[in-house]
């Protein structure tokens, strides 16, 4: 149906104003000169904002889309800027009267214009090293731009098991939704962690290795293989999947029906 033939069936009652708001929203399209269509009623419609992938982006195109996608909602994740363009873009949201939050070891960044209420659950986020750290902080961020609040702890991985079982402890007893495990190497942290506790497990594998299975192939494979059951697999490097998916997963857990 258009537009109009969904205002028709409302005013002809064959179609409730839920259902007429949730099909207008796939209607919400904001074009940007030539170089971009954005998703304007996503998070309406799915729970999700926006998310602009900065690589290989214009710092131009970049700015104009934040502006004109936070004209019409409050919030949205730049993933991914290149750093050359990092403090430039944080500076510009800063001047537009933008707030930033930034993360570790990582150059993506949530904006918003009022504070983001944390009211859809918990979710623990673990890494096997530092150097997974980065990634780990892109699914926090994703996370708590879905109004979820996160946990966190890292360097735990398996080159000494027992650091992690503190931790586990820690999240089991704080009452966590889900759990986001980032690993490199052989990333085999997923698959003790999915084996240990009794909550939905977002297995990251990062391109954090070298030699034979490198740059994350190994960790993917040795998770996609993982003999324990409960354990969800997203691409390499994928810590903004990782964090919608866990967002979207304690949301429906903590769900008022």
């Amino acid at each position: 149906m258009n537009i109009s033939d969904i205002l028709d069936s409302v005013k002809s009652g064959r179609l409730s104003v839920n259902d007429a708001k949730k099909q207008l929203s796939l209607y919400s399209i904001e074009e940007i000169e030539n170089f971009a269509k954005i998703d304007i009623g996503r998070e309406a419609r799915k729970g999700i904002p926006e998310v602009i992938f900065a690589e290989r982006k214009e710092n131009s195109e970049v700015k104009k889309i934040i502006k004109n996608v936070l004209n019409k909602t409050n919030s949205l994740v730049v993933s991914r800027i290149p750093k050359k363009n990092y403090q430039n873009i944080c500076n510009y949201c800063k001047k537009n009267n933008f707030k930033v939050s930034t993360g570790q070891n990582c150059t993506t960044i949530l904006v918003y214009k009022k504070p983001i209420k944390k009211t859809k659950g918990k979710v623990g986020i673990i890494t096997a090293g530092t150097s997974d750290i980065g990634i780990a902080e892109e699914s926090r961020l994703m996370c708590e731009s879905m109004n979820c609040n996160c946990i966190t702890s890292y360097d735990v991985g398996i080159a000494g098991l027992h650091r992690i079982f503190p931790v586990l402890k820690e999240f089991v007893k704080s009452g966590v939704d889900a759990i986001i495990v980032v690993a490199g190497m052989e990333g085999a942290l997923a698959s003790v962690v999915s084996s240990t506790v009794n909550v939905p497990i977002i297995g990251v594998p990062t391109s954090i290795g070298y030699g034979y299975g490198e740059k994350g192939v190994a960790a993917l494979a040795a998770m996609l293989q993982s003999c324990s059951l409960g354990l969800t697999v997203v691409n390499i490097d994928n810590g903004i999947g990782a964090g919608a998916a866990a967002a979207k997963i304690v949301s429906q857990i903590n769900k008022k029906w």
